[in-house]
């Protein structure tokens, strides 16, 4: 499969300028964010292509039945639909593949990384007015419908519903998208949290994603990729480039993309933002602010 490579400079430099815009917009859309990530990373993603992409969603959005109801409901019914009908999934192979973070490739192979699998449930879930979010669990994106929250809550009321003989009701569901939607039970959930940290689940694990965290999610995801083949630090300088749009973002990618800069030739550049970083660690901590000048200094060296 061949890797998809970014437009020319001019549309780039466009893309960009829409993506900080979205971002910064009162009401982020998610699908417009992570469709601009696709069209910087593919420069065969036209306009057409993105009105493409957003009118699939909506498409799919009217084939869901007309409010299906609770919370398992709406869950069934995008399970048989994306699932099942449209065959929506994930395998492990995925994660080799670039195209399995860029929202129009997973809308056309119907395969994909858990992150975006969970934005096409999501995006399909929102337009057909269910109550639905993301839930960023560690090392696994899933989806709740219901009542944000009610998860963490649901052991105690299902146990004092018991002792009236009474079914509890049901307030909150998560679905895994990357198995084609299974409805995940709480020791389910626990499991997929130990399994990526060794720890247990917690309350805080299940508030819904913000879609800026989850586009920000999609792009660490996009640079781990790039980062285990370094003859692709193109597609890492690039995801960088949008992480560092977003109006909050971690400090600390300015020090990465110093440093790629650095590792891809670009000495000079490389070391006057390592320069301009330490400036801004030097605040908080004298002494990596001095490492961080040392190392600005040997790639200048580099330059002699």
């Amino acid at each position: 499969m061949r890797s998809p490579h970014p437009p020319p400079p001019e549309r780039s430099a466009e893309l960009r300028r829409r993506f900080a815009e979205e971002a910064r917009s009162e009401r982020p859309d998610l699908a417009t964010l992570c469709l601009l990530i696709g069209a910087v990373a593919d420069g065969t993603l036209d306009e057409a292509g993105i009105d493409a992409a957003q009118i699939e969603l909506d498409a799919l959005a009217g084939r869901l039945p007309y409010r299906p109801g609770t919370p398992r409901a709406w869950a069934s019914a995008l399970r048989e639909l994306l699932g099942e009908r449209c065959g929506f999934h994930g395998t492990q192979g995925d994660y080799q593949h670039l195209e399995s973070s860029l929202l129009h490739e997973v809308l056309r192979r119907r395969r994909g990384l858990p992150i975006l699998l969970s934005v096409v449930w999501l995006e399909v879930a929102r337009r057909a007015g269910a109550p639905v979010y993301g839930v960023g669990l560690p090392g696994h994106f899933v989806v709740g419908l219901g009542e944000a929250g009610a998860t963490a809550e649901a052991k105690p009321a299902a146990a004092e519903a018991d002792t009236r003989g009474e079914a509890a009701p049901e307030r909150q569901v998560l679905v895994d998208p990357f198995e084609g939607g299974r409805l995940l039970t709480g020791a389910d959930t626990e499991l997929l949290v130990a399994g990526a940290t060794g720890s247990p689940l917690e309350p805080s694990m299940l508030v819904p994603a913000d879609p800026l965290n989850v586009v920000l999610r999609v792009l660490n995801n996009i640079r781990a990729w790039a980062e285990a083949r370094p003859e692709r630090s193109d597609v890492s300088l690039w995801a960088l480039d949008l992480s560092l749009l977003l109006p909050s973002r971690p400090a600390e990618l300015r020090y990465e993309r110093a440093r790629l800069l650095v590792r891809r030739g670009n000495f000079l550049e490389g070391a006057d933002e390592l320069e301009a970083y330490a400036e801004v660690v030097a605040a908080v901590d004298e002494p990596v602010a001095d490492r961080i000048r040392d190392e600005a200094r040997a790639a200048r060296a580099l330059l002699n």
